[in-house]
């Protein structure tokens, strides 16, 4: 064929697209009961932040000990989440998710009833194996629903119903915390939980399991152990130091880990964890390494703008919560409208311009400064909104569709990997370096100047992600994307 050429497709051709394209019966409600089992594993990440001093009172512990109610979650939910999806990918994802949605539900139960604090963190890490296996299988369940060009719709349904959970956690957490206690965070999991259960149960159809070639022990336990001694000693390194002899034997014992997951896999062949053509695809790989970039980004300011609206402006925790609102706000609507662009423009333009908002937004605030009111952080919170809202669901989908649709819960899986491990990362250095440029009570305008340096650091990275999905998101830059 010597030239490129659009064909008028006959009217029953047409037709039979058109219909390919329309939403299957009780799509709708579906989706909406996929998005609340979102929102209740999004809004976990950040209810409990505000109500971690209540639970110091409570129990009589010290913030060291408060924190890992926080901490044990996110560490064993992005421990697990890549088995997670390969389960589901392996076993039926709707069957995956009631498994994870019941050990989600038990958990959270117990949880608002644990009479101590060991309690407590026991049962938040058992949430965190819960959560771990809804994601993954949520998101094979969206992309499985819609028709396959609606996969831009699917990612920012997900991405925008997390922004929600996000956005919405340290407000519904504070008020539950203020108005009746902690433990009501807990509980409130279980009705959302059951409803979206039982929609998907009558509504989602059952999906086929893929090929049952056994299970990956050795690639789980490597990976597994590896990725949570790697986070463990970046989250302990803000307490510890990065010299010291306990994190630099974490990280010593998971760098080796992981590395002997690398050398494991293509021994694996079918049966790996992360199969050969996941990690051969250069679109998938990609993806990653900007999702790594950008992690740090969000996670350093999810952390720090509170500290500075707490710390300089006298802010309370719920009031610091609402003020991240043009930021996580901005992402959720972002998120929910971005599927349509990206259908239109795809994958390329809509990271890349996801991941320079980001770069814009961090540069905007890494200006802090001491005498910054409220209102001086809304323009670089709301362009970073702007950006994670168009980033995120984007790259999440243009790294699910590269893959063969068997691999859908297992790229989901991986694509969050790398945002927890990205974030744990980043944010480990970043603390150092704020640590490192303020003095000792890390209060006042040193603190502030800390943090600023901090926001430098990650604002490098940003523009660094910039290049790489510029270069490779979407096929090489020098590819153009013609459609028929």
């Amino acid at each position: 064929m010597l030239g490129h050429h659009h064909r008028t497709k006959p009217a029953d051709t047409a037709a039979a697209d058109a219909a390919g394209d329309a939403l299957p019966p009780g799509a709708g409600i579906a989706m909406f009961a996929i998005g609340l089992g979102v929102i209740v594993i999004a809004n976990d990440f950040t209810a409990m932040n505000v109500a971690i001093p209540a639970i110091e009172k409570d129990f009589d512990v010290g913030i060291g000990t408060a924190q890992w109610v926080v901490n044990a979650y996110a560490l064993i939910f992005g421990m697990a989440i890549v088995t997670g999806g390969r389960l589901a990918d392996m076993f039926g994802r709707r069957k995956i998710f009631f498994i994870g949605a019941g050990i989600f539900a038990l958990f959270s139960l117990l949880g608002g009833l644990a009479p101590s604090a060991p309690v407590l963190i026991a049962m938040r890490l058992l949430m965190g194996v819960g959560g771990a296996l809804m994601w993954p299988a949520l998101l094979g369940l969206t992309y499985g629903l819609l028709p396959e060009s609606k996969a831009g719709l699917a990612g920012g349904l997900i991405l925008g119903a997390a922004g929600i959970g996000n956005a919405v956690g340290p407000m519904l957490g504070g008020f539950l915390t203020d108005e009746i206690s902690w433990r009501a965070i807990f509980f409130l999991n279980l009705p959302i939980a059951a409803f979206a259960v039982a929609v998907i149960a009558a509504k989602v159809p059952r999906d086929a399991p893929g090929q049952l070639e056994g299970i990956d022990y050795p690639g789980i336990a490597t990976l597994s152990l590896g990725l949570i001694l790697l986070l463990l000693g970046f989250d302990q390194a803000g307490d510890w130091g990065f010299g010291d002899p306990r994190v630099i034997a974490f990280f010593a014992v998971a760098i080796t880990l992981i590395v002997a997951f690398v050398l494991i896999e293509p021994r694996m062949g079918e049966r790996a964890l992360v199969p050969r053509d996941v990690m051969a695809n250069a679109n998938f790989r990609s993806a990653c390494v900007t999702v790594l970039l950008l992690s740090a980004v969000f996670f350093t300011v999810l952390l720090y703008v509170p500290q500075f609206m707490i710390k300089d402006l006298g802010y309370s925790p719920l009031e610091a919560g609402t003020g991240l609102l043009p930021m996580l706000g901005v992402f959720s609507v972002t998120s929910f409208v971005a599927g349509r662009f990206y259908e239109r423009v795809g994958a390329k333009i809509m990271v890349t311009g996801g991941a320079a908002g980001i770069a814009i937004g961090i540069v905007l605030l890494a200006m802090i400064d001491p005498d910054w009111e409220y209102r001086n952080l809304i323009p670089g919170l709301a362009v970073l909104g702007l950006g994670v809202g168009l980033f995120y669901s984007s790259v999440t989908t243009a790294a699910v569709t590269s893959l063969d649709p068997s691999r859908t819960s297992l790229a989901g899986g991986v694509i969050y990997m790398f945002q927890v491990a990205g974030g744990a990362i980043g944010l480990g250095i970043t603390t150092t370096i704020v640590i490192l440029s303020s003095d000792d009570d890390l209060t006042g305008a040193s603190y502030v100047d800390g943090i600023a340096a901090g926001f430098r650091y990650v604002a490098i990275l940003a523009v660094l992600s910039v290049v790489v999905s510029l270069l490779f998101v979407g096929g090489p830059l020098r590819r153009s994307a013609t459609s028929d």
